[in-house]
């Protein structure tokens, strides 16, 4: 099976699970763990921030760092598509209070500008919530995947600073975000006061997530992730694999954003299919069937049948998400089962027509 649903199905590398045999194990509640203190380091390091703190999961991540950044009833301003705004569950509204405040993003995960500064420049009132955030998302997933650009980044920093608010950054794939851009992570970490970013999507560890800033939010953090259930005790054995992951994962990415433009070029050439563009494809290809809702649920179930996997977004879009474990040889069998369930569910009159 050819699994391209996300890069959460990674499993980890032989190097990984032979560290978390080996991990120097200790009480990491108590600041113990020798191993967490030493990817805790790293992390901070590869961020350019002070301090960093190992929690669970990207979504744990986020939500800690807007309980820390809001108070109740303040707004966490965020983009309309953005992974803390559609699929966290709601978690900074139902637990910290924080009122979620979209703005528009654009096709490729950046804000619009104007309306942001309308959001944040509306006069303080009584009657509204006021702001306490910004929050941005690189690589931005809900937008193809696309790094979003540095000077973007800049402009929504700078106009949350004139206004005295934090930015956070949904880092998730930071380091996809990085190569596209041929920048470092902490060049794009700059752009914002605290970042997270997962160790368990292309970097392919079990389980974890940094959250990075300056040292005080980072206390505050560990303090938030232990009244969220988060304190974990000889969590070495997680950490170890995050050790592997920044020393030996990170440059491997390349492959992953190759065999994506190899899998958008295959699917762009199978009629019926309409590719979505990207103007900094990382690793993800997000395309559409044509024929309706009914025609695409056909296709999907029969790219299944032969053996490959992919992620409805939509009842028409789709998306296929490479990572470590898939090679160029499983993306060639990819983009053939992708023309035979074509040719299966639109009959072989449509896709000539569709040609």
């Amino acid at each position: 099976m050819i699994d391209l649903r996300s890069d959460t199905v990674t499993l980890p590398t032989p190097q990984m699970r032979e560290a978390i045999a080996r991990a120097e194990l200790g009480d990491d509640v108590y600041g113990e763990d020798p191993t967490v203190n030493r990817l805790e380091a790293m992390a901070a390091s590869a961020m350019g921030k002070e301090a960093a703190l190992l929690v669970a999961s990207g979504t744990m991540g986020n939500l800690i760092s807007m309980l820390v950044h809001c108070a109740r009833g303040t707004k966490a301003v965020l983009g309309a598509r953005a992974h803390t705004y559609l699929y966290e569950a709601g978690g900074a509204a139902a637990l910290g209070g924080v009122v979620l405040t979209p703005v528009r993003n654009t096709d490729d995960g950046e804000f619009a500008l104007d309306e942001l500064r309308t959001e944040l420049e509306t006069p303080s009132d009584p009657h509204f919530a006021p702001p306490a955030l910004v929050a941005m998302e690189n690589t931005h997933n809900r937008c193809g995947g696309e790094a979003v650009g540095l000077a973007h980044m800049a402009a929504v920093a700078e106009l949350a600073r004139r206004h005295g608010l934090s930015v956070h950054l949904d880092g998730a794939r930071i380091f996809n975000a990085a190569l596209a851009l041929e920048a470092s992570a902490s060049g794009i970490a700059v752009h914002a006061d605290t970042v997270s970013f997962c160790l368990s999507k292309g970097l392919a560890c079990p389980v974890g997530t940094m959250l990075c800033g300056p040292r005080p939010f980072v206390e505050r953090a560990r303090r938030m992730r232990k009244m969220l259930g988060g304190g974990m005790r000889q969590a070495g054995i997680i950490a170890a694999a995050g050790i592997v992951a920044l020393t030996a994962m990170v440059d491997r990415l390349a492959e992953d954003h190759e065999t994506a433009r190899e899998l958008a070029e295959g699917l762009g050439r199978v009629p019926g299919l309409r590719v979505h563009p990207a103007r900094r494809r990382t690793n993800m290809v997000f395309f559409e069937v044509a024929g309706g809702a009914e025609r695409a649920a056909r296709f999907a179930a029969a790219l299944g049948e032969r053996g490959v996997l992919v992620g409805a977004r939509s009842p028409v879009e789709f998306r296929a998400v490479t990572h470590y474990g898939v090679s160029g040889a499983d993306i060639e069998r990819a983009v053939v089962a992708a023309a035979e369930a074509a040719v299966t569910t639109a009959g072989t009159a449509a896709v000539a027509a569709e040609r």
